[in-house]
Parts: C-alpha cells; sequence; structure tokens
C-alpha cells in the first residue's frame, strides 16, 4: 500500500512541520491546521526551510516550489475534510488532543486517525472518539525529516489492520517502524528519558561537564547524540513533561532533577529559545 495521497497535520510546530515535511516528501498533498493566520504562515515557512535544506544536502530531488504547491494552510479543521489520514501535532496536553481528536473525527469520520504523542496514553485520547479502532499512535522523532524512526503505538481498540497499514506507511516514508503496545513512555520515551535523567543528575552532581557526559554516550556507546544535547533539541519543557508523567504512572525513579526543574522555571528549554544545557 503507498502513503495516502491527502494528509492533514493539526499543529505547524517544529514536529508537525517536520511531519507535514515527511508526507510532502512521499508526494501527498498535505493541510496544515494551525490556531491563526499568523501561525500558518510561520509553519509554512518552517516546512519551506526544510524543503530547501533538503535538497540542498541532495535528499530531495523536486523543487522545493513543485512540493510547496502540494502544501496548504488553514485555521478551520474543514479544510481537512479530504483527507484520509490527519495526524494531530499539539503540545503534550490531554484535554487539548482530545478536543482536536474530537473536532477531526467530527470533520472527517472516515479517516484515520493518528497522534504524535511522544508519553500520553492512546487509550486515554481515543477516550472521546466514535470510531476508537481507526486511532493509532504515530510518535515521530525530531527533527522528523532526518530521523528514521517512528513508533507505532497501539491502543487497545486500535484495528490490527490498521496497525499493518501504517506499517507500511511508515515504510513509504523511508523511515523504520517499531510497535509497541500503549503503556506510559512507550519504549522510546521511557529509555530516551531514563538516560538524560541519569545525565542531568551527573551534571547537577558535578561528575563531568554536559559536553564530556555526551561525549561518553556518542563515543563510548555509539548514540549519535548525547542525551543533554538531545534533550536540548527535544526541548527541556518537553522532558520534564514526560518525566513528570513517567514519575506519576510508573515509578519515582522518573522524577525529575532540580536542574531540570530550574532551566525549565528560567525559560532556558534548548535550541528553541537559544539557551539550555547549551547555548545554541
Amino acid at each position: 500500500m503507498s502513503f495516502p495521497n491527502n494528509v492533514g497535520v493539526y499543529g505547524g510546530g517544529r514536529m508537525g512541520a517536520g511531519i507535514a515535511h515527511a508526507c510532502l516528501a512521499a508526494g501527498a498533498t498535505v493541510t496544515v491546521i494551525e490556531s491563526d493566520d499568523s501561525a500558518a504562515d510561520a509553519a509554512r515557512g518552517r516546512i519551506a526551510d526544510t524543503l530547501a535544506k533538503a535538497v540542498a544536502r541532495g535528499k530531495l530531488d523536486s523543487p522545493v516550489d513543485t512540493v510547496l504547491s502540494r502544501l496548504s494552510t488553514a485555521t478551520e479543521p474543514r479544510a481537512l475534510e479530504h483527507a484520509s489520514l490527519v495526524i494531530e501535532a499539539v503540545p503534550e496536553n490531554v484535554g487539548l488532543k482530545q478536543e482536536i481528536l474530537r473536532t477531526v473525527e467530527a470533520v472527517v469520520p472516515d479517516a484515520v486517525l493518528a497522534t504524535n504523542t511522544s508519553s500520553l496514553s492512546v487509550d486515554r485520547l481515543a477516550e472521546v472518539l466514535s470510531a476508537p479502532e481507526k486511532f493509532v499512535g504515530l510518535h515521530f522523532f525530531n527533527p522528523v525529516p532526518a530521523s528514521e524512526l517512528v513508533e507505532i503505538v497501539v491502543g487497545k481498540k486500535t484495528d490490527a489492520a490498521l496497525v499493518n497499514t501504517a506499517q507500511e506507511w511508515v515504510s513509504a516514508l523511508g523511515k523504520t517502524a517499531i510497535t509497541v503496545t500503549d503503556s506510559p513512555g512507550f519504549a522510546s520515551s521511557r529509555l530516551g528519558v531514563a538516560i538524560a535523567l541519569e545525565a542531568m543528575r551527573m551534571l547537577e552532581e558535578g561528575v563531568a561537564s554536559a559536553e564530556d557526559i555526551d561525549t561518553a554516550m556518542t563515543l563510548g556507546y555509539k548514540h549519535p547524540m548525547g542525551p543533554l544535547r538531545t534533550t536540548d533539541i527535544v526541548g527541556l519543557d518537553v522532558r520534564l513533561a514526560i518525566a513528570n508523567h513517567l514519575a506519576a504512572e510508573v515509578s519515582p525513579r522518573f522524577a525529575p532533577p532540580e536542574i531540570l526543574r530550574t532551566k525549565v522555571e528560567q525559560g532556558d528549554l534548548g535550541r528553541k529559545t537559544g539557551q539550555g544545557f547549551y547555548t545554541w
């Protein structure tokens, strides 16, 4: 099965724009929904920028303008009426995600709905849906255009055939899928956060510098990027939210260290603000 011809992405921030980029590169027509015209324009700018970089690196053969001709942005969910797949990519807030998923299902009741959540329960999000069997987690990784992984999260009511279809879609995007059952943090966030939190504790205790802690993982364990630099890219606020969620749902061992809480309170959220564990 090929990738859907018409895809909606609800949310055009860094993750949503990256997902839209991946879908466009796979040949789909994409509609991005944002909260207002300014945010919609910013989303289009993000996508245009990453497409241009992909062309420059030889990762995309088509001219940017040709690819962008298949992109539209809107502020009203009804613009998704022709989509056969809609991927929600808004901040990690259960109420917000449920509201959007409920709205989208009303507009396109026959479409497959997916959430890009990195840690929230797919089953809980599905509670507001009339057809939870057509709902699945598609957890993309930042930066989406370059990342090779998509985590497919299967809820209790997700149709088995949809899981197979989702695996084929991920392959059509040129990425590799792993499939996990709905559980706190899934596989990737749970492992990634555990390593990152320990790295933060080591930094807090003066064991080593951020650079040396990261180098231990990149050279010693062949990780492509160290846990603290990865946290800066993901966003310290995002890491904090996931850690709090895992601490409540899995174990107190995921309780975030003070250094993370303090940096988020100070507004040092990583690359997006210019300062995190590194200066960007």
